[in-house]
């Protein structure tokens, strides 16, 4: 006979055991639950007024200056439109790209998120990785992993939401999986790429890297639909999805472009160049809003991740990251009119492009000819051609 004593302390543990047991089941139901989720009626109703379904293909954009994540979705005609906006909790850093392990930065560039990289368990609520690095990265031998867009509003080099946005963030990926997309695009940009932005910044360390992402950005906006991405000589290449961009015997990868399309981006260079030299000269005199802070290349991101190391080890530290000197950043006179030089270059050689076009459309009438300019068919993918209005 066991005593009653004993008799008791095997009923407690067998509650504490059930106990345990029922915590763990809610636990796992839990989490379960957060990342089945549907989005909200009302945003399910929008989507469908747009010409969308809960489970078409998406598209990521993210803004580090305007603290801003979007969300765009694929429409029935084959281009992706807007559909919402979420305001960034927190990322770390500075506006500019990840450049080393440590360093506290967010990246900057174009990443691919696949199934495998949705993140139902995180300990930040819900998560997915965003692919960094990519083959850019690594072609500048950039170091860092696990970095991520999650909830929580904690971040240490990812892109953090509250709990609330990131749920409907990650519902949106989950149901373009399940969908049929096989991945989606995610732009991280440092602010949003105009000619005006591009002025104030036209100082900046940064600037030719930011170029390269506005070059992808105008690409997606200019066809409606997400770039082929590539790497040449360390910088990236854009071309069309349908197409792909392929590399060739380890040289530069080639990538099809369409007359009609190059007529397009010509046409949209010579309206940008235009905007960004007025634009130059009102960012010059001082009435623009001051650059935000940016890191000043590697030097400072290892300065940054050195900081870190000895942080973590617990030896005594300045409260805020080291930075470099950054009085270089302004945007001189002489920094000024180098950029009025380059733009109009692109300019001069995108008109160039322009008048060869239109000297060849001798079987056509004037007319026509100059149609083609300010119209020109796009290919949606899989899809017949869409007419595309590019002026501004």
């Amino acid at each position: 006979m066991l005593s009653k004593a004993v008799f008791r302390a095997f009923a407690i543990l067998l509650l504490v055991a059930a106990s345990l047991g029922l915590t763990a089941c809610t636990d796992t139901l839990d989490k379960v639950a957060k990342a089945e989720k549907p989005l909200p009626p009302k945003l399910v109703r929008k989507i469908k007024a747009m010409g969308m379904s809960e489970t078409s293909p998406i598209l990521v954009r993210l803004y580090k200056e305007e603290s801003t994540l979007e969300i765009w979705k694929q429409k029935t005609n084959g281009r992706f439109a807007f559909v919402k906006s979420y305001p960034i909790c927190k990322y770390s850093g500075k506006l500019g790209p990840k450049f080393v392990e440590g360093d506290r930065q967010a990246p900057e560039g174009f990443y691919t998120v696949r199934p495998h990289q949705m993140n139902p368990n995180s300990q930040y609520y819900l998560a997915f990785n965003i692919g960094y690095p990519n083959e850019f990265d690594r072609a500048h031998g950039r170091t860092g992993q696990h970095l991520m867009v999650h909830g929580d509003c904690s971040s240490s080099g990812c892109y953090a939401m509250t709990d609330e946005y990131v749920g409907e963030i990650y519902a949106f990926a989950r149901d373009a999986f399940r969908g049929g997309q096989r991945e989606f695009q995610i732009q991280a940009f440092p602010f949003k790429m105009t000619e005006a932005n591009m002025a104030r910044y036209a100082g900046d360390p940064n600037l030719d890297f930011w170029r390269q992402l506005k070059e992808g950005s105008d690409f997606f906006e200019l066809t409606g639909q997400p770039p082929a991405i590539g790497v040449c000589d360390g910088r990236y290449v854009f071309g069309r999805q349908r197409d792909g961009i392929s590399s060739q015997g380890g040289g530069c990868p080639t990538m099809d472009q369409p007359a009609t399309l190059s007529l397009a981006f010509a046409k949209q260079t010579v309206d940008n160049m235009g905007a960004f030299t007025k634009a130059l000269d009102h960012a010059a005199s001082g009435k623009t809003a001051p650059p935000k802070p940016s890191v000043n290349g590697i030097e400072e991101a290892r300065l940054v991740s050195e900081w870190m190391k000895k942080r973590v080890r617990g030896e005594k530290v300045s409260r805020l990251p080291p930075s470099l000197d950054d009085s270089s950043r302004a945007l001189t006179p002489e920094k000024a009119a180098e950029e009025k030089r380059r733009a109009e270059a692109a300019r001069s050689r995108a008109a160039a492009l322009i008048a060869a076009a239109k000297a060849g459309a001798s079987q056509r009438s004037t007319a026509d000819a100059e149609a083609d300019l300010s119209t020109a068919s796009v290919p949606a993918a899989g899809r017949e051609p869409i007419e595309q209005r590019f002026g501004h």
